[in-house]
């Protein structure tokens, strides 16, 4: 099956469901990208001139794009009047500013009180710090994630993956599709609070149960899956090229050391001894460095010792397990990831290119009685 093709007859998963989303950068639109995917009909609402330089292709695929001045009366008129026919609203402006707009939850659930008003937000609409500004950085600062992350030197920001797009526009996700679930079986709609900083700390679940059983240190690179341990980590090969190494189960850490030849050193025997990473650590950075990527992962990868090349973005695409999925399409000429998840009976696709059209467009596409999807 083609991921960036729409199977005929198929319209996705949430075929049917009408979103509003109002254009914003980071998480909102990478949430509204995935619900498109999955065959969400979006309209996506942007001010004049306010075009985002991170969403104007790839993250932008799949729906239309409205130009609406909201301070202007009819484009207002005609916006609350395409939120009466929608199902959900994507926005992440900083509290109060839909409220200024006149778009508020209060204004627009009377008008359609089935709608679930999803709010993408750094801080969260309350807490001293809700109208302060912020990025993905910041948010991940407060809750833990960052400090755990990086060399011992200091934290590293994991591009914006924990918290824009995994504490944020996931579960910004969950929550849009949680409440429409619910409208559907009450009638009422309510209003989602996805902050980034709560999700980045619900992504820290396993590390509070690890440091609350004492198995976790503050301290970076000294626990079991911050590179710490030797055998989770990465290494550099004599290329200049990197593998990744995670054998945690003893059965795979013993394969590796069977295929490697340090099965016959006593030492990786004392695997879980801290006190013994740092020279298991120097000995297999003198291994890998002793061959290139490619001569290690043709003895490595693909067997249960968990070894993978280190690959670029450009690199990815051909690596033969993802050509074979298809996880990244060429879509109007731009390589990008397919939709993900894949559907058996529903398939996603990448429906369309970010075209523009009038509010009156938006408007008479969504002419028929109601909302369709909840």
């Amino acid at each position: 099956m083609d991921p960036s093709s729409h199977e005929a007859g198929q319209g996705g998963p949430l075929a049917g469901l009408r979103i509003v989303e109002f254009a914003g950068i980071g998480p909102g639109p990478f949430a509204a990208m995935l619900l498109a995917d999955m065959g969400a009909d979006i309209v996506r609402l942007d001010r004049p001139g306010g075009a985002d330089p991170y969403s104007r292709n790839v993250v932008a695929r799949s729906r239309p794009t409205v130009t609406v001045d909201l301070k202007d009366p009819d484009d207002l008129a005609g916006t609350l009047a395409l939120l009466s026919r929608a199902d959900a609203l994507i926005e992440g402006f900083r509290p109060g500013v839909m409220e200024r707009l006149g778009l508020g939850p209060d204004a627009v659930l009377v008008r359609n009180p089935r709608l679930v008003y999803g709010r993408m937000t750094g801080w969260g609409q309350d807490g001293p710090l809700a109208k302060a500004a912020g990025h993905d950085i910041t948010y991940l600062a407060v809750t833990g994630a960052l400090a755990a992350i990086g060399p011992e030197e200091r934290p590293v920001p994991p591009l914006n993956l924990v918290g824009d797009y995994g504490g944020g526009a996931l579960y910004l996700v969950a929550g849009i599709l949680a409440g429409l679930l619910s409208a559907g079986r009450t009638g009422r709609g309510q209003v989602v609070d996805a902050a980034i900083c709560d999700g980045a700390a619900s992504l820290m679940a396993m590390f509070s149960e690890l440091a609350s059983q004492g198995r976790w240190s503050d301290r970076r690179e000294a626990n079991l899956l911050d590179g710490g341990a030797p055998w989770y980590r990465t290494y550099a090969c004599s290329d200049g090229h990197h593998v990744a190494l995670g054998p945690l189960e003893p059965q795979f850490y013993a394969l590796f050391r069977r295929l490697t030849g340090l099965d016959a050193d006593p030492d990786f025997d004392r695997r879980d001894d801290p006190a013994m990473w740092p020279v298991l650590q120097r000995k297999l950075e003198i291994l890998f460095a002793g061959g290139t990527r490619d001569e290690w992962c043709r003895l490595l990868e693909g067997t249960d010792s968990c070894v993978a090349p280190v690959l670029t973005l450009g690199e990815a695409p051909h690596h033969p397990h993802l050509a074979a999925r298809r996880s990244f399409v060429t879509h109007d000429g731009t390589v990008q990831p397919a939709p993900a998840p894949r559907f058996s009976a529903t398939p996603s696709a990448i429906r369309s290119v970010p075209a523009p059209v009038t509010l009156a467009e938006a408007l008479r596409r969504w002419s028929g009685e109601g909302s369709s999807g909840s």
